[in-house]
């Protein structure tokens, strides 16, 4: 299972600590949440941050686009170190889709696609082979610490039905609410990415045992 903590829970005050045990933990990924203030109701981060992350951290840079205009955040990112650029389904017009992932396959970084909780996963249907993974958010997104919407598991196994059937290799990714018992569910419905943040960076026994403990599910 890919582990990919989500910086969004951690704890600026202590940036080069955190980032190290990160590195040390067994994850693969680190989860960076960018978030425009329209799309969603809160702001992240900018690249400038994610530039310090890729100083920092040898990692996979996984960018998750919560925002209005992706082409434009897209080209940024992949320009401040992004190794794979992930924007949501509901925030561009269908014909604007494509186009938009070999944009980013072009800047030479993976593509992913996102929905909803409450997006049909029968939308991505069009696209399954267009991109390198797919982003299920099992939260409504904007903020972290939410809980887990019960009916992901089931959408994990619909969106995997679909993938073998159009013959992708894509990856399944699950963002939202993640701790042992909820990874545990969604690695047995077919989930390949468990995005982690407050379950990480709170736990009370550290973060290398927090993403030990999912990495194991």
């Amino acid at each position: 299972m890919i582990v990919a903590p989500s910086v969004l829970s951690l704890d600026y005050t202590r940036m080069d600590e955190q980032v190290r045990d990160l590195n040390a933990s067994g994850a693969q990924w680190i989860h960076f949440d960018v978030m425009d203030g329209h799309f969603v109701p809160n702001l992240t981060f900018g690249p400038d941050i994610l530039k310090a992350y890729r100083k920092l951290s040898s990692l996979v840079l996984d960018v998750h686009l919560m925002v209005e205009d992706p082409a434009f955040f897209a080209d940024v990112f992949v320009r401040a170190g992004a190794d794979v650029i992930t924007f949501h389904e509901e925030a561009v017009k269908a014909e604007q889709i494509r186009p938009l992932a070999r944009q980013i396959h072009a800047l030479g970084r993976r593509a992913g696609l996102s929905i909803r909780p409450g997006t049909e996963v029968q939308v991505l249907q069009p696209w399954l082979k267009d991109f390198d993974l797919f982003l299920l958010m099992s939260v409504e997104p904007g903020f972290g610490g939410q809980a887990f919407r019960p009916e992901t598991p089931q959408r994990i196994q619909q969106l995997k039905q679909m993938l073998k059937e159009a013959g992708s290799e894509a990856l399944i990714e699950i963002d939202g609410g993640i701790n042992v018992q909820t990874g545990r569910l969604c690695r047995q419905a077919g989930a390949d990415v468990l995005v982690a943040g407050s379950y990480v960076f709170h736990h009370p026994d550290g973060i290398g045992k927090a993403v030990s403990s999912l990495v194991e599910v």
